[in-house]
This record gives structure tokens, sequence and C-alpha cells, in this order.
């Protein structure tokens, strides 16, 4: 199965000159879904990964499920004010601006492998940033996986020295 045959792409969304990538279209079919996780699996199948890293929100609908089949633990990272026990946080730069993520202090042990996954590989702000908090707290980053990557914003780049593997991709 082709997974780019199962993203509605829409134009002009949700601006002009934007050309926005629906994966809800692939999320409600059970084969699609189930084969984009089995492809991410396989992908990072050799890495043994102790734990699945899912930033907010999207990335939550992949680690999961990912995380079941790789026979490891999930950890959500977040926005701010959004986890209940401490927290590390790491602040980062956008175009206009700067963001931050957080996640428990004691989600992740040191020596820990993680992977991280998300559905969308952009700028690779978000992912440098979940990167980041995950060797803030010892761990070791053995891989960062995504459903798709958006060649020409360069976040392959950013991500520079870590694994990267996307399974659809656009120019």
């Amino acid at each position: 199965m082709d997974l780019k045959d199962e993203i509605r792409v829409i134009e002009d969304f949700p601006s002009e000159g934007i050309s926005f990538k629906d994966i809800t279209t692939l999320l409600k079919d059970s084969k699609a879904l189930k084969e984009c996780i089995n492809q991410l699996a396989e992908k990072f199948s050799d890495v043994n990964a102790e734990l699945i890293v899912g930033p907010e929100s999207r990335g939550f609908i992949f680690a999961t499920p990912l995380a079941y089949l790789l026979d490891a633990g999930f950890v959500p990272v977040r926005k701010p004010g959004k986890l209940p026990a401490e927290t590390v946080s790491y602040e980062y730069k956008l175009e206009y601006g700067t963001d931050r993520l957080e996640i428990h202090k004691d989600s992740i042990k040191p020596g820990q492998r993680v992977l991280i996954v998300d559905d969308l590989l952009a700028t690779g702000g978000t992912m440098y940033a979940a990167a980041k908090l995950v060797e803030k707290l010892g761990g070791e980053v053995v891989g960062m996986g995504f459903l798709i990557e958006l060649e020409d914003l360069n976040g392959r780049e950013k991500l520079k020295g870590y694994r990267v593997e996307s399974l659809v991709k656009y120019n």
C-alpha cells in the first residue's frame, strides 16, 4: 500500500499558498493506519528502543501504537502547563518568537534508548526540542520517525546527526 495515496492534500489551507497534508483520511482507514504503524515498526526494529516519545498532539497518534508494537513504553512531550508532575523544559525559536516543550522529569532514566515519533517533519524545530529534552534527562535518541517529510523545508538538516526516517515525502 502506498501511504501517500491515503493522505488528502488541500491547497490554500490554512492560508493561500499552503499545501496542507491532511492525515485524517489515512487515520480513518484501518488498513492504512495499520500499514503506517507497521512500516514505522519495520524501519526501527533494529534500534531496541525502550521508550517511544511522541510530541503533542499528533505524535501521540503514532507513538502509542508503535510503542505497543515495539514492546516499549510511551512518553508524551507537551506544551507548557499540560503535565501534572515536575517537568523539564526546552525553549526553541520559531520564525517569529519562541515556543517551549516539556517532559516529566522522571519519564526517562539515564542511558535509556528512546525513539521519537511525530506525524510531520517540516522545519525540524519541534523534533529537535524533543531530542534535547530526552538528552537533558540522560536518554539516548536512537532514531526519529515521521509519517510525512516536507523535504523543501529542510528539517532533516536541522536534525543532522540523528537517524531520521520518513514514510512519505513531498517536495
